[in-house]
């Protein structure tokens, strides 16, 4: 069972130096991130939200596998399709003008244009909007989140072309291109 008494706190950004740690890969742990952002332990959800935050704040991503990790111990978890999921988001000011801030379900709190790039995977006509995140991970946009967004659209130029997307932190991001 993984370790989380050696954890201790980035004070600057509140989450644990994981880039920094290179313990030995200890095995597997049935843990599976699902698409729809619940966290499955040995079958059973993860009730308690301040877990499911903790196990986020040791996530590291390497080689396209998902791992915990603390200062002694790697173990390799499941994720479905994305390990975060934005939640909620809001237009705020920042030195670059107006921008787009993301919440997810495990409150990490990033800004489009800033701390995260937009973009959309998939099949066509079944494609989902996803955002950066920390370490190579990436966070997929709750469908709401995405609805929500698709009423700010606003005529965009960008060098993948013209169309309809998204202005944050004075960057462009072509959601529907022209035809």
């Amino acid at each position: 069972m993984l370790d989380l008494n050696a954890l201790e706190k980035d004070k600057k950004s509140g989450l644990p130096p994981v880039h920094t740690w290179h313990p030995e890969f200890c095995g597997d742990m049935d843990l599976v991130v699902k698409a729809n952002g619940d966290w499955i332990h040995d079958g059973d959800k993860i009730k308690r939200p301040k877990m499911v935050t903790l196990f986020s704040h040791i996530l590291w991503y390497e080689n396209g596998e998902y791992f915990l990790v603390t200062p002694v111990e790697k173990v390799r978890i499941q994720v479905e399709d994305a390990p975060f999921l934005v939640t909620k988001w809001r237009y705020i000011d920042t030195d670059k003008g107006q921008a787009i801030e993301f919440t997810t379900l495990t409150d990490d709190v990033v800004v489009l244009g800033e701390d995260c790039e937009l973009w959309l995977a998939g099949e066509e006509h079944a494609e989902r909007p996803y955002i950066s995140m920390r370490y190579g991970m990436k966070a997929m946009l709750h469908r709401n989140v995405f609805y929500q967004l698709v009423e700010e659209l606003v005529a965009v130029s960008t060098p993948q072309g013209n169309g309809m997307g998204l202005m944050s932190a004075e960057q462009a991001y072509l959601l529907i291109p022209d035809e």
